[in-house]
C-alpha cells in the first residue's frame, strides 16, 4: 500500500489519537494513584469506611456552633495560648487546586522512637509517660508508686519497692484491628476537609512537643499543628496544649478531632465489669451565669450499655438530646475502671483560673466499638472520639484546643481536696456502685458514710484496716443492741406464751372446723386475753434486715474504695510469715492456701481455698443450731420443714455466694455473727430469770393491728376462693346434663 496514499494517512492519524488516548489513560491512573497513596499520610491507623469511620460520627453529633475567630499577632508558644472571641465567620477562598488531596507530613522525617517525660521515681513524677509519634499520643502511662499486685504493693511499703511490677494504663484493645495510643490526634477538619493525623506524620522537635504540617495538592504549606504533653509535679495530672498556625494567607476554619478516654483496662479478680463512661457539666448561662457549678447527676452510663447504644446505631455520647435541649456546657468527660480513671477536663493550670468549661476544645464526643480481651476471654470496649468547636483561624494567627488530663486513682481524699479536681468536681468519678441489677440497692449515700467512718477508724483510731472493719462491727453492733435486746426477749416471751395455750388453740380449732371466720375471731380474742402478739417472733429478723444495707454498701466499699486497695489486714502480719499472701488485700478473696491450678466454676473461678467464708459457714451453723428458738406451737409440720430448709440455706448458701467475695466483707460478716451469738447467750441468761406465766394486757399496738388486719384479709381470699370453687361445682353438672 502507498503510505502517500488517503488510507494510509488516515490509518496513521488513528494511531496517534490511539497513542495520545492511551497516554491520556495511563497519566489520569497514574494521579488517581498517587492521590490515594499520597492520602494515607505516611502513617499506619484505623482505617474506616464511610459507613463506620467515627469522624463521620464526630460530625454527625458535633453541635452547630458558630465559627470563632482567631486573634492575629505574635506566633504564640506552648505556654501561650492565644483567645479566640465569637464573630461573624469571613468568606473563606478555596485555592484552585482544592480537589487535589491535603496531606499531613512530619516536618524533615517522622520520629521512630519518642522520649519518654515524667519519671518512676516517686520524688519526681507520679507517673512516666511512654509517648508514640503515632498521632502524638500515649502509648503507657506508667505509675511509679502505684502496683499491679498485693505482693508488689508490700514490697513497696517495706522500703524495698520491685523494679517492675508497676501499674499501667493502657488502650486494652483495638480498632478496626489496629492499636489506639490513648489521647492522639486522629483528624483535622479544615473547611471541611478531613486530613487525618493520626499515622506516623508527627516529629519530636523537645521532649513532648509534637510537630506536623498539612499542605495543599500542590505541596504548599497551609497549617502548622502542635501537640506539647507537659506533666505537672506532685500531681496525676498533665496538660495536653494543642495549636493550630495558620501559614496560609487566606482563613481557614479549623476543627480538631482526637481520641478521647478509652475503656480501661479490668482488674484480673473482677467479679463484674465495673467500667463506666462520666461527665461533668455546667448549666446554661441563664441557670448559672458565672458558669462556676459542676453537675454530675445522671451523667454517668455503664460500660455495657454504652456498647449496646453504639451497636444499635447510637454513637452519641456528649450531648444527648436532652442536654443539648437545655444548652448544658462539658467541663470534663472520662472513664473508669474499678479504682483508676483516665479524664480530659477544662484546662486549669493558671493559678486563680475559674475557667471550668473545656470548650472549645472539645464540643462533643461520639463512641465506636473495638474488640478487647479480659482472662483470655474476647470481649467488646468502647473508643472515643473528641471533636472541637469549629475555630475560623486568620492568616498569621493561631488556635488554641488546650485540654487538662487527669490520669490516676480514684483516690477520695485527693479529689475532694487537691485543684483542680475539687474545683471541677471530679470527686463524681468515683461512685460506690454495682454496675447491673444490683445498682439500685447499693445504697450509695451509706457508702460514702462507710468510707468515711473506715477512714477515721484507721487513722486516729486503730491504724489498720483489718482492725477497722472489727470495730465498725462493734459500733454498728451497739447501735442495734438495744432492738436486738427487744426482739429476742419478744422472741422468748411468745414462745413460752405459744407453748402455754397449745391446748386452748387446739380446742378452737375443733370447735370451729367448719367457721373459718369465727375461728380467726376467737384466735384473736384469745390472744389479746392472754396478751399474745404471735408478731414478735418476726421482731427477731428486724436487726439482721437493718444491717442487710450495711452489707452491701460495705461490699461496694470494699469492692471500689482505693483506700482499700492491696491493703493487708492485722498490720500485715501474716506477709512477714514468709510472705504468706493470706489477708494480704482486704479488697480480694482472702488466699487462705493458693492452688496450682484454676477451676473455672459457674459462678466463679476459684484459685485459692478461702478460709474465712468457711469459718462464716461454721458460724452460721453453730447460730441456727444453739441459738435460734425452738419453733412455736401454732406451726405446722411443713411450716417447720420450710424453716429447717432456710437455715441450711443460710448456712451453706451465704458462704458460697461470698467465697470470692473481698476478704474484708466475710470478716465483717462472720464478725457480725460472732459478736450476734455473744448477744444471744447474754439476752437468754437474762430471759431465764423473767417470769412469762402472768398473763399481761395486751397491748394493741401497730404490730397487733397488722396482724389482725393481715389475718382478715387472708381469711376472705380463703373464702372467696371457697365460694367459686363451690359455684364451679354446681355449674359442671348442669352443663354435663345438657351436653347428654
Amino acid at each position: 500500500m502507498n503510505s502517500n496514499s488517503p488510507a494510509s494517512r488516515k490509518q496513521s492519524v488513528f494511531n496517534v489519537r490511539r497513542f495520545l488516548l492511551t497516554a491520556a489513560l495511563i497519566a489520569v491512573v497514574a494521579g488517581i494513584a498517587g492521590i490515594i497513596i499520597t492520602g494515607r499520610n505516611g502513617g499506619s491507623g484505623p482505617v474506616a469506611t464511610p459507613s463506620t469511620d467515627a469522624n463521620a460520627s464526630a460530625n454527625a453529633v458535633a453541635p452547630s456552633t458558630a465559627a470563632t475567630t482567631a486573634t492575629p499577632g505574635a506566633q504564640p508558644t506552648a505556654t501561650q495560648p492565644t483567645t479566640a472571641t465569637t464573630a461573624a465567620a469571613p468568606a473563606i477562598v478555596k485555592p484552585a487546586t482544592d480537589e487535589l488531596a491535603w496531606v499531613a507530613a512530619a516536618p524533615g522525617s517522622p520520629t521512630e522512637k519518642a522520649t519518654p517525660i515524667g519519671s518512676l521515681d516517686a520524688k519526681v513524677a507520679q507517673f512516666q509517660l511512654q509517648l508514640t509519634a503515632r498521632g502524638a499520643g500515649i502509648s503507657e502511662i506508667i505509675f511509679s508508686e502505684l502496683w499491679q499486685t498485693a505482693r508488689d504493693a508490700a514490697s513497696a511499703r517495706t522500703g524495698t519497692p520491685p523494679t517492675e511490677g508497676q501499674y499501667v494504663l493502657t488502650a486494652p484493645g483495638k480498632l478496626q484491628g489496629f492499636s489506639v495510643p490513648l489521647l492522639s490526634a486522629r483528624v483535622l477538619d479544615v473547611d471541611g476537609r478531613q486530613i487525618r493525623v493520626d499515622g506516623n506524620v508527627w516529629r519530636e522537635t523537645a521532649p513532648g512537643t509534637f510537630v506536623t504540617e498539612i499542605s495543599d495538592g500542590t505541596g504548599a504549606l497551609q497549617l502548622r499543628a502542635t501537640r506539647r504533653w507537659v506533666v505537672e509535679p506532685g500531681s496525676y495530672d498533665l496538660r495536653c496544649e494543642q495549636r493550630v498556625e495558620n501559614l496560609a494567607s487566606t482563613p481557614h476554619v479549623i476543627r480538631w478531632i482526637q481520641f478521647g478516654p478509652t475503656n480501661l483496662a479490668r482488674d484480673p479478680n473482677d467479679s463484674v465489669d465495673p467500667r463506666r463512661f462520666q461527665s461533668g457539666y455546667l448549666m446554661s448561662k441563664e441557670r448559672d451565669p458565672g458558669q462556676q457549678t459542676v453537675i454530675v447527676h445522671d451523667a454517668t452510663i455503664d460500660q455495657s450499655k454504652l456498647v449496646t447504644q453504639v451497636e444499635g446505631g447510637d454513637v452519641v455520647v456528649w450531648p444527648t438530646e436532652r442536654q443539648t435541649q437545655e444548652r448544658y456546657g462539658l467541663s470534663w468527660f472520662g472513664a473508669t475502671n474499678r479504682y483508676f480513671a483516665l479524664a480530659v477536663h477544662a484546662p486549669y493550670a493558671a493559678p486563680g483560673s475559674t475557667v471550668k468549661t473545656i470548650a472549645p476544645a472539645i464540643a462533643s464526643v461520639a463512641a465506636q466499638v473495638g474488640d478487647g480481651m479480659h482472662n483470655g476471654i474476647p470481649e467488646k470496649v468502647i473508643f472515643t472520639t473528641c471533636s472541637s468547636d469549629a475555630l475560623t483561624v486568620a492568616p498569621g494567627a493561631s488556635a488554641a484546643f488546650d485540654i487538662g488530663v487527669f490520669a490516676g486513682p480514684l483516690e477520695r481524699s485527693m479529689l475532694t481536696t487537691m485543684q483542680p479536681y475539687a474545683a471541677l468536681n471530679m470527686q463524681g468519678l468515683i461512685l460506690y456502685l454495682m454496675s447491673g441489677c444490683c445498682n439500685f440497692c447499693t445504697f450509695a449515700w451509706l457508702a460514702d458514710f462507710l468510707v468515711w467512718f473506715l477512714a477515721f477508724l484507721h487513722n486516729y483510731v486503730v491504724f489498720d484496716w483489718g482492725l477497722a472493719i472489727i470495730a465498725l462491727v462493734v459500733v454498728v453492733r451497739g447501735l442495734l443492741h438495744p432492738l436486738t435486746r427487744r426482739s429476742q426477749i419478744s422472741m422468748q416471751r411468745v414462745t413460752k406464751q405459744m407453748a402455754s395455750i397449745k391446748p386452748e388453740i387446739d380446742l378452737l380449732q375443733k370447735r370451729y372446723k367448719e367457721d373459718p371466720k369465727k375461728l380467726q375471731e376467737e384466735t384473736i380474742r384469745l390472744y389479746r386475753e392472754k396478751g399474745v402478739n404471735p408478731l414478735g417472733c418476726a421482731g427477731g429478723m428486724v436487726p439482721t434486715f437493718l444491717q442487710m444495707p450495711i452489707w452491701i454498701a460495705l461490699y461496694a466499699v470494699l469492692y471500689f474504695a482505693f483506700e482499700l486497695r492491696q491493703q493487708p489486714a492485722f498490720f500485715g502480719i501474716f506477709q512477714k510469715m514468709g510472705g504468706w499472701p493470706f489477708l494480704s488485700d482486704l479488697s480480694a478473696q482472702d488466699r487462705f492456701i493458693s492452688l496450682p491450678f484454676e477451676a473455672n466454676l459457674y459462678i466463679a473461678t476459684v484459685d485459692s481455698i478461702n478460709l474465712i467464708p468457711i469459718l462464716m459457714g461454721v458460724v452460721f451453723f453453730i447460730q441456727q443450731k444453739y441459738m435460734t428458738p425452738p419453733p412455736t406451737a401454732t406451726q405446722t409440720p411443713e411450716q417447720e420443714q420450710q424453716q429447717k430448709m432456710m437455715k441450711w440455706m443460710m448456712v451453706i448458701l451465704f458462704p458460697v455466694m461470698l467465697y470470692t467475695a473481698p476478704s474484708g466483707l466475710t470478716l465483717y460478716i462472720a464478725t457480725s455473727t460472732l459478736v450476734g451469738i455473744y448477744e444471744s447467750i447474754r439476752v437468754k441468761a437474762e430471759v431465764a430469770k423473767m417470769d412469762f406465766s402472768k398473763p399481761q394486757t395486751a397491748k394493741n399496738g401497730w404490730l397487733q393491728k397488722a396482724y389482725s388486719n393481715a389475718m382478715k384479709r387472708a381469711q376472705d381470699v380463703q373464702q372467696k376462693s371457697q365460694k367459686r370453687a363451690q359455684a364451679s361445682a354446681t355449674k359442671a353438672p348442669s352443663k354435663k346434663f345438657r351436653d347428654k
